[in-house]
């Protein structure tokens, strides 16, 4: 198969911590599924920790791992934000985003001691989460007759879909989701039946 449908993300949020010459380094992991979650996960952060000095960031989105954004905030370029994404991509993670909190201990710590210090914060963060591997799934609505119902459900049945709501009536709807990857298999069964219209939703 071509197209991988499957990725590793994280099962949910979590925190880490390194500390070195004084200076503290929080690391908060969280499952994200969109770009637009990043300002509400970072001004919370930053109202919690309101005395902290750099809030310093790293992340990946899509199944295919193909975007990703980082921040330094402040601190020397390629010290903070780089060393969170190579973490993540180490981990080969997707849909996630760390954030590490900063508080300055008075001591410089150099470029290597910054680098070790955001990559080790970002592995604790990582440690104490579960990595979970999902599939990329396509959401269909289905417009159908009442007289159809038996055929259409046998179908949901047989290729284990997962049903997402359902209206019975003298015309029936049906939203379900199914795997990419069986996708081709699924949707030329419900082609088969009568007077069945299909529409597709969104990719989750």
């Amino acid at each position: 198969m071509l197209f991988d449908d499957r990725y590793k993300t994280i099962k949910t949020t979590s925190e880490g911590i390194f500390r070195d010459k004084g200076s503290k380094f929080i690391g908060y992991a969280f499952p994200i599924s969109s770009e637009t979650e990043i300002k509400n996960i970072i001004s919370k952060i930053k109202a919690e920790h309101s005395k902290a000095r750099h809030f310093c960031w790293a992340l990946r989105l899509s199944p295919d791992r193909s975007i990703f954004k980082l921040n330094d905030d402040g601190e020397p370029s390629g010290t903070a934000g780089r060393p969170i994404l190579n973490t993540l991509l180490s981990a080969e993670v997707t849909n996630i985003i760390v954030v590490v909190v900063r508080y300055f201990g008075g001591t410089l710590l150099g470029v290597p001691g910054l680098i070790n210090a955001y990559k080790t914060a970002t592995v604790e963060a990582l440690a104490v989460n579960e990595i979970i591997t999902k599939t990329v799934n396509d959401v269909y609505e289905i417009h159908f007759d009442y007289l159809e119902m038996n055929t259409v459900m046998r179908i949901i049945k047989e290729e284990q879909l997962t049903v997402l709501n359902q209206e019975f009536d003298t015309k029936c709807v049906v939203k379900f989701e199914v795997r990419k990857s069986n996708l081709n298999t699924v949707l030329g069964k419900l082609e088969k039946v009568e007077g069945v219209e299909i529409k597709y939703v969104s990719t989750i």
